[in-house]
């Protein structure tokens, strides 16, 4: 008799631990779950790791101060580049061509990052389109994708930016005049764009626009030091 109730009892244990087995791996699928939905809050989404690790933009965190940021960077880039862009023929000095080639090359990289940001979160570019606003917009401020409203120096939120005349005072000089112009505008714009970039990294909430904002001060700090140098020496 005792024989027969071993096998019965090892039995009774063996369901026993498969339900327990059962109600453990449901726990942690209840968990995990809880967990996926957490790290998508910010953009209605879940998050996706990129190939470095970190979250995609378009899955990750992100709140107003990053929308902004990406929305007013971009035709402040935008004015940087067209500022570069005419080095090439009408500077003088090698490292004022070196400088606007670099700025060219990243700015117009950083553009196209911000773009897709806005893009993936579901925003316009122009942010009086996200309030709703379609103001006029003249061919010139069209083709750089500047807003009107924001194109002066003392506009809010778009610190730096050259007015029109400063614009066309650039465009119709040459040599040395130009490097000299150049340098002292791109100071000016830079030190704009820093502004703009450490209010995103006091409030900020992504982590890629944060790392691109950090990259912005580090960068333009160092190439605004190179052009006052340049300036001290023409």
């Amino acid at each position: 008799m005792h024989a027969a109730v071993r096998p019965l009892r090892r039995r009774i244990a063996l369901a026993g631990a498969v339900a327990a087995g059962a109600l453990a791996l449901a726990a942690c699928g209840h968990g995990d779950g809880k967990q996926e939905k957490e790290a998508g809050t910010g953009s209605g989404g879940s998050a996706v790791a990129s190939r470095d690790g970190s979250q995609s933009p378009a899955d990750g965190t992100f709140g107003e101060a990053d929308v902004t940021f990406a929305q007013r960077m971009i035709p402040h880039h935008r004015q940087a580049v067209e500022m570069s862009e005419p080095a090439a023929e009408r500077a003088s000095d090698t490292e004022v061509k070196q400088l606007a080639a670099a700025i060219v090359q990243a700015q117009k990289s950083e553009i196209a990052t911000m773009r897709s940001w806005l893009s993936s979160w579901h925003k316009p570019e122009s942010p009086r389109a996200d309030e709703g606003e379609q103001p006029s917009v003249s061919p010139e401020h069209s083709r750089h994708g500047m807003d009107p409203g924001m194109a002066g120096p003392g506009s809010p939120g778009m610190a730096g930016m050259m007015s029109d005349e400063d614009m066309a005072g650039l465009r119709s000089a040459r040599g040395r005049a130009f490097d000299k112009k150049f340098g002292e505008m791109m100071i000016k714009h830079h030190e704009g764009a820093i502004e703009m970039a450490e209010k995103e990294l006091k409030q900020g909430r992504n982590a890629d626009a944060k790392r691109l904002a950090d990259s912005i001060v580090t960068s333009q700090s160092a190439e605004v030091a190179r052009f006052k140098q340049v300036l001290d020496r023409l």
